[in-house]
């Protein structure tokens, strides 16, 4: 559980440096100070809830619109809200399961993180590495407690997303909070319709 809390604080203090910064390329994660929790459970719970609040007062100091470095390119500053927003449920979700403990999101938000990773996914250069879909290949993402609906496609060694409905050879259906968890590598309870393989590629292929 330390270094799971670590983890997260020491990325929101990351995400806080890069926005403050106004950074127009990586920052290496060792040069952020105050990265470890202090010893005691109180002060690491005190010292997590700061990391969060740094990334939404280094976006309100420069202006949610100014551009700064992501994953994705450079992006308005106002990007690291959403995603500090879904790594901390997904890391939420860990903490829930190391404790045995229930856990769950409302269907709207946990619909977005299912976008926002696509999205991440998206943005991935061919050479990186193998796409999740081979080119050509189509899978539909389909959640059964919201309007969530995501068409995904193999395209030039990478993938491209939209909304919609279509057929393909796998669909995956579940609530959008178990399509989030399962899409990221957690356990969830999924349906696969279709070709099975195809989903266990991209989940091979996606691992992070």
């Amino acid at each position: 559980m330390r270094k799971l809390v670590t983890h997260v604080g020491r990325g929101d203090r990351w995400v806080a440096t890069i926005v403050r910064e106004r950074a127009s390329g990586y920052v290496d994660i060792r040069t952020v100070p105050d990265g470890t929790p202090p010893a005691d459970a109180g002060g690491s719970v005190d010292w997590l809830h700061a990391g969060a609040r740094s990334v939404l007062d280094a976006v309100e100091s420069i202006g949610a619109d100014t551009p700064v470095w992501t994953f994705t390119g450079q992006q308005p500053a106002s990007w690291w809200v959403r995603r500090r927003l879904h790594e901390t449920a997904v890391h939420r979700a860990d903490a829930a399961f190391a404790l045995d403990a229930p856990y769950d999101l409302a269907p709207d938000l946990a619909a977005d993180g299912v976008s926002e990773w696509l999205t991440l996914l998206a943005a991935r250069p061919a050479e990186a590495g193998p796409a999740a879909l081979d080119d050509g290949v189509t899978l539909h993402l389909h959640a059964t407690d919201s309007e969530g609906e995501w068409l995904v496609r193999g395209d030039g060694g990478r993938v491209t997303w939209e909304h919609g409905h279509a057929k393909g050879p796998a669909a995956v259906r579940g609530r959008a909070l178990d399509l989030l968890l399962a899409a990221v590598g957690r356990p969830a309870e999924v349906e696969v319709l279709g070709e099975r393989t195809l989903w266990d590629t991209w989940l091979d292929r996606t691992r992070f």
